[in-house]
This record gives C-alpha cells, sequence and structure tokens, in this order.
C-alpha cells in the first residue's frame, strides 16, 4: 500500500512541476513597424497567467494572420523555473509607396484605379494581388478582352516599402463569331436569337460577350418556350470556346412538347366561389398553355385575396399533363382574414397627425384591403407635404393575425419666398414677388401673398384657404386682390374680395364641391390712342366709371388622379357655375360655365397619354351685356391654352383686327408624357386644338386652330415650371411658351 501511495505522489509532484512551467509570465512582441502593438495584444489570446497551449498558439497565429499584413509570425518560448516567456515575432508585408499602371490603352489609369482594391497605402500581399488581378480582368472583360494578362513589378525601398507596377498586357478584343442552337426542332434558331441579347459580331452589333447577360439569355429561351406551351424545355448544357480570338458559343437544349390549357381545379376555397376564380384565368380549353400568363392570373386571384383582407393565404398550385393538356390543381389556404387594430403614423415633424389622418381611406377596424392602403398614400402624397418615399409596414399583433399599419412619411420644404421674371406675349416682361405657405403651422392651411409688377400688369393679390374648418371637413377661404392690367384697347382695374365654402360630397367617390361668393369694382379705361378700335358698349363702360360686380360660384369637382404632381391613371373632372347680377344685384348680370375633363392612361414603360376637353359658355341676362374680360380668349398657356398661338390671340375680331373675345369655347389638348426624373422633371409631346365663337352655328371642326411641339415640366421649390415650343399649323411658325403652374 505504502508503494502505490508513493508513485502516486511522484506523478502529482512531476504534473504539477509540469503546469508552472507552462505559466505565461510574459509576453514579448517584436518586429512590427507600422502596426500598432496594442492592436497585436488585442488579437492574442496567450494572456499572462495563463498556462500555454498548442491551442492557444494555433488561435493567435490564425487571429494575426487575419489582419492580411503579416508576411510571417514566428511564436517562440523562453523557459523560467517559474513558467514561460513568449515572443510573437511578426514580418510585416511592406507598404505600397507608389503604384504605377503600364500597357494601359483602352482603359484609362483612373478607371482602372476605381476598382482595384490595391492602393497607395496598402500592404503588398499574395491576397491583394489576387484580388486586383481578378478585378482588372473582370473589368476588362466586360469592355470585351478576354485574353487580357497582368504581370507585377515590385521594387523594394527602405522602410519596408516598396513600388508596385502593374503590367498589362491587353490582348486583341475578342468577339463571338458565331451561336448554334442545337436541338430545337419546332422553333427556329432565328426567333431564339432574337429574344437573346448576345449577338454575334456583325456591321450593326458589337458581338461582345458578357457572363452575366448570357446567363439572362439562356432564362429568356426558358421563358419563350413557357409561353408557347413547352413547359418541359430545359438548357441541357452551354459550351463556350475560345478559339483563335473568337468566341464560338453551343447551346444544347430539350424543348420537349407543346402542351394546351386544360382544366383549373380548386381546392380549399369558401371566400370566392369557383365561378368568380377561374373568371381570373383568360384561358379557353385548347388555348396553348402560357406558362407566364397562368403565373400574372394566379397573382390576380392572390389579390383578390389581399384585397379582403386574406394576406395571410397561402396558394399552392400543381400542374398535372394529361396527354397534350395540363390541369392545374390550385390548392388555397385562405387563413384568417387580418382586421387593422390601429393606425400609426411616424415621420411627421411639421404635419400635424390630425391632419394626415383625414386622408386615410383606411381605419382602424376596417379588414386590410390593399386597394385602400394605396388610395391613402396617394392622398397623403397629393397633399404636397411629404417626398415620395413615404411607405407601409404590417406588424401582425395577435394569433388572429390583426395588424397594425404604420404609415411613415417624410416631410418636405412646403413654403417659399420668392422673387423671379417671366415674360408673355400679352404682358411683356413682369417682375414678381410673393410669399407663399401651404401648410401653415401644421394644419394643411394654405396663404399666399403676391405682387405682379411690371410691363402692362400690376396685380396684388392674398389667399388663405382652411381645408378643415374646425377639425371638420369643411373648406373655407377667403381672397382679396387689387389688379391693374393692360389689354389690347383698354385697362381694367379691380378691387375686391371672395369668400369660398366647401364640403365634399359623400355619394360621389372623389368628390366635392365649392360654393363661392364674389364682390368686386371694376373700372375700363380706354387706352389714348385706340378710341375708333372700342366698341361702344366699352365706352360706356369707361364713361360709368366704377361698377359693382356681385356673383355667387359653384364648382363641382371629382379628381381620382393617382398622383397630382404626374398622373398616371385616374381623371379629374370639374366644372364651374357662376351667376353674377339679377337678384343678386351689380352692374353686370351674366351666367358663365365652364366644363373641363382631363383622363390619364398609362402605356408601355412609364409613358402616359393625358387628354383634356374644356367647354367654356357665357351669356348675359336681365338687358345687360357680358363684360368684355368675362369673355373667352383662347391661345398661349394657361386654362385657355392653345399653344403655338400668342396669348388671348383666338377669337372673333372686330374691323380693326382685335380680339373681341367669344361666347363659346371649346378646347382639346393631347399630351404623351415621359418621367425623366420621377415626377420633378417630365418631358412631354403635346397637340392642342380649340376656337373661340359667338354661336354654336359658327362652330367648324375642320377650323379648329391647332399646334403642336414638345415640352418640359420641372417641380421646383417654387412650384411647376414649364417651357413648350410649338408649331402652329395655320402660320407655320415656332412659338415659345414659358408658364408657372399646371394647365393640364
Amino acid at each position: 500500500m505504502n508503494k502505490y501511495l508513493l508513485a502516486f505522489l511522484l506523478i502529482l509532484t512531476i504534473s504539477f512541476a509540469f503546469a508552472q512551467n507552462n505559466l505565461i509570465l510574459e509576453v514579448n512582441i517584436e518586429g512590427n513597424r507600422n502596426i500598432d502593438t496594442e492592436l497585436i495584444k488585442s488579437l492574442n489570446i496567450l494572456e499572462i497567467g495563463s498556462n500555454l497551449s498548442t491551442d492557444k498558439v494555433s488561435k493567435t497565429i490564425k487571429n494575426l494572420y487575419q489582419l492580411g499584413v503579416f508576411k510571417d509570425i514566428d511564436i517562440t518560448t523562453s523557459e523560467r523555473e517559474q513558467g514561460v516567456i513568449i515572443n510573437i515575432s511578426v514580418v510585416e508585408f511592406p507598404i505600397v509607396k507608389s503604384l504605377k499602371i503600364k500597357g494601359n490603352d483602352k482603359l484609362k489609369d483612373k478607371k482602372i484605379k476605381e476598382i482595384m482594391v490595391l492602393k497607395e497605402g496598402s500592404y503588398w500581399s499574395p491576397f491583394l494581388q489576387t484580388e486586383t488581378t481578378k478585378q482588372i480582368i473582370e473589368k476588362y472583360k466586360e469592355n470585351g478582352y478576354h485574353t487580357v494578362g497582368i504581370n507585377y513589378q515590385a521594387t523594394e525601398l527602405d522602410n519596408n516599402e516598396t513600388q508596385v507596377t502593374i503590367e498589362i498586357d491587353e490582348g486583341d478584343k475578342v468577339t463571338i463569331k458565331k451561336i448554334t442552337i442545337h436541338g430545337n426542332k419546332d422553333t427556329s434558331s432565328k426567333q431564339l436569337f432574337r429574344k437573346m441579347k448576345t449577338k454575334r459580331n456583325s456591321l450593326f452589333r458589337s458581338g461582345k460577350f458578357e457572363e452575366d447577360v448570357f446567363e439572362e439569355d439562356k432564362q429568356k429561351i426558358i421563358s419563350y418556350y413557357n409561353k408557347k406551351g413547352y413547359i418541359d424545355t430545359r438548357i441541357i448544357s452551354t459550351d463556350v470556346k475560345l478559339i483563335n480570338g473568337n468566341f464560338y458559343i453551343d447551346i444544347y437544349l430539350y424543348e420537349g412538347e407543346e402542351y394546351l390549357f386544360g382544366q383549373v381545379i380548386l381546392e380549399g376555397n369558401t371566400r370566392f366561389t369557383d365561378e368568380l376564380i377561374q373568371a381570373q384565368f383568360k384561358f379557353k380549353q385548347d388555348d396553348i398553355f402560357n406558362l407566364q400568363k397562368f403565373n400574372q392570373q394566379l397573382n390576380a386571384v392572390a389579390s383578390m385575396y389581399h384585397e379582403e383582407g386574406y394576406i395571410y393565404a397561402g396558394f399552392d398550385h400543381k400542374l398535372k399533363k394529361d396527354e397534350n393538356k395540363i390541369n392545374i390543381t390550385l390548392s388555397i389556404n385562405e387563413n384568417t382574414r387580418a382586421k387593422i387594430r390601429k393606425v400609426h403614423i411616424r415621420g411627421n415633424r411639421k404635419t400635424k397627425e390630425k391632419v394626415i389622418r383625414k386622408q386615410l381611406a383606411i381605419a382602424p377596424g376596417d379588414y386590410f384591403q390593399q386597394s385602400k392602403v394605396q388610395r391613402s398614400l396617394s392622398n397623403i402624397y397629393n397633399m404636397g407635404f411629404f417626398e415620395a418615399d413615404l411607405y407601409p409596414d404590417y406588424k401582425p399583433i395577435n394569433k388572429k393575425g390583426d395588424i397594425d399599419l404604420t404609415i411613415t412619411v417624410n416631410d418636405k420644404i412646403s413654403g417659399s419666398a420668392n422673387g423671379g421674371i417671366s415674360v408673355n406675349s400679352q404682358d411683356g416682361i413682369v417682375g414678381q414677388l410673393s410669399v407663399s405657405h401651404n401648410n401653415l403651422l401644421g394644419n394643411s392651411w394654405q396663404s399666399s401673398v403676391k405682387w405682379e409688377f411690371g410691363g402692362s400688369t400690376n396685380n396684388f393679390t392674398f389667399s388663405f384657404t382652411n381645408p378643415y374648418f374646425l377639425d371638420s371637413n369643411t373648406l373655407t377661404g377667403i381672397d382679396l386682390y387689387h389688379t391693374m392690367r393692360e389689354l389690347t384697347t383698354y385697362k381694367l382695374y379691380t378691387n375686391g374680395a371672395s369668400l369660398r365654402l366647401g364640403r365634399p360630397l359623400n355619394f360621389l367617390n372623389y368628390s366635392k364641391i365649392i360654393l363661392g361668393y364674389s364682390f368686386y369694382a371694376k373700372r375700363y379705361r380706354i387706352i389714348s390712342g385706340n378710341e375708333e378700335a372700342v366698341t361702344q358698349t366699352l365706352r360706356d363702360y369707361d364713361k360709368s366709371g366704377w361698377q359693382n360686380t356681385s356673383s355667387l360660384s359653384a364648382t363641382i369637382t371629382r379628381d381620382n388622379r393617382d398622383n397630382v404632381f404626374f398622373p398616371t391613371t385616374g381623371s379629374n373632372f370639374t366644372i364651374f357655375n357662376e351667376l353674377a347680377g339679377g337678384p343678386l344685384l351689380g352692374d353686370f348680370s351674366y351666367f358663365k360655365q365652364i366644363t373641363q375633363l382631363s383622363w390619364y392612361t398609362k402605356t408601355i414603360w412609364k409613358l402616359v397619354l393625358r387628354t383634356k376637353w374644356r367647354f367654356g359658355y357665357v351669356e348675359s341676362y336681365n338687358n345687360s351685356t357680358v363684360p368684355p374680360d368675362e369673355k373667352f380668349y383662347l391661345g398661349g398657356v394657361g386654362n385657355d391654352a392653345i399653344r403655338g398661338y400668342a396669348d388671348r390671340s383666338i377669337g372673333p375680331v372686330d374691323s380693326f383686327g382685335n380680339n373681341k373675345g367669344g361666347y363659346r369655347s371649346i378646347i382639346f389638348s393631347s399630351e404623351y408624357a415621359a418621367p425623366l426624373a420621377g415626377d420633378q422633371i417630365v418631358g412631354l409631346l403635346f397637340f392642342d386644338a380649340g376656337d373661340a365663337f359667338n354661336k354654336m352655328e359658327e362652330f367648324n371642326f375642320w377650323k379648329l386652330k391647332s399646334g403642336a411641339g414638345i415640352g418640359v415640366r420641372i417641380q421646383s421649390p417654387f412650384g411647376l415650371i414649364g417651357f413648350d415650343y410649338a408649331y402652329n399649323f395655320i402660320s407655320h411658325n415656332w412659338e415659345p411658351h414659358f408658364q408657372f403652374g399646371t394647365t393640364f
């Protein structure tokens, strides 16, 4: 027993001595020139006071090598009676002091250096050399050079620095000589080539080979076959060979057979009937099975469910071949119907939340409807207070699948103070000073003060509108104005005010009515030297001095445009009615009506066709006459625009050739608009036609004044700015037009 006890004590003593000899007493770091010692220490796990192990040594070396700056790392130990001293010796890669590129004729130094990971100040390591080679070769391949060679010359300098020279052998440009498709029996190679962007070299094609484009082309071939009913088509293999400086491409495919559309068998649907769901699939029996169209129509079924709040619905379809037909079994897992518990508004720093909530087409407690959410976003954006990057987010909040809806907005500048100069054919050069704000105090109050002066104009206007009086949906507004305008034969002075009161029409979506009352005094002054060219009526007005107008108006609008700044769908209908004089007293008695309909249709890409009809009618009563400024004068820009003609130049003329204005007007306008930078810059082609006349019997469709041209619209902080250049089909002249605000 004593013998075994002695052996045990001996083993214990030896083990204790060994443990003491592996205790780390000190860690020394040497060899580093540019790398901070503290950084090396932070990656070292051989800590003082811990025991030395091969695993710790291995991990420390690995950590240090991952920095990518060391050429060599050596860890040695010095034994002491109490333990060991660790010596970590490192050798750094040299630093690139200068970097030169030679042999590059096709790509400039700047272009190459932009894509390289290797920079001056980098550590010259094999990893960076490999990555740089890869990046340069890929860049050359993008430009059609597939045989490029890269060599490096590194010259050692003092202080562990180096000068690196990249020598590039660009080689010749490599193009596609021939593309061959194998296995296509029912579709010609020519038809498939049309679907591909990868083309062989020819007089009008570069023949450049791009790997990513070629991969897309293979998918396009499959998609083309799928559209034709070949759902089994697949590309077996491809072979891209580089022979004598040219690419030869072989594509091997399996066509399979053409299939026809069979029937759709439904499972699991309870919310919608079989007939309603099957109506979304526009195929007829024995039509060619088009997989792309089927997927689109399956998305239409999903949209039906999402629109009714079934946002968790799942759709699993299986295609089953029956001879030459495809039958589809569509299994629908409807899941729960989502309700909206809360609607959160985030990001509004200036606009009060209650104002934003008035734009919501969906409310807490409603079932989720995608169309109402989109309409809410359109309503909020159309206020003009927020950037276009507003978006919704949904968060499930219980096991029923109900959600909280969060709408995030981003305020933009709502007020402006500006001055400027505009030019038009009627008033000449006109200066402008204005201060406006369309979201005062975050309440959506709109106010502006504007002064126009110079040329033949001196106008001062003040306007204030509260669209939500006492937090209701009632609109109230007031306008004050003092204006002077010089027309062809007379000057018109106006002082007055208008009151407005508006409400939504609940029985008609997207519509409202605005009632107005105006009272203003007008004075006509014949311009000296033009006495012979004026009518007797105008002479009487001149002698009468200041005369009053008292009028009531009613404006009904329906506007369901998706975006008021650049509409792509929807329409805008407005009918304006004004009754002056008669029971309202005043010196002028007339009835005026203007009807305008604009509608918007999305076409290919993002192009939008915009069409407008505008009709005008004015007539006096009660033995009065229609004031000349209430008649219709077409031409130029503005509400009565016909581009290609000077402002107010179209209408009945007197014996002196002066435009008397018409009692009736008709305008047709069509624009084809393209967004050049979102809805901030829009280019357009346009055609305008119209005329003003006194009686409907005088209307002649074939004699309408017409013009066409090109234009641009820029949404600036000062409002919408436009420039049009129009061709006049009557005089065969070109006419430039500048405008502020929109006429469509």
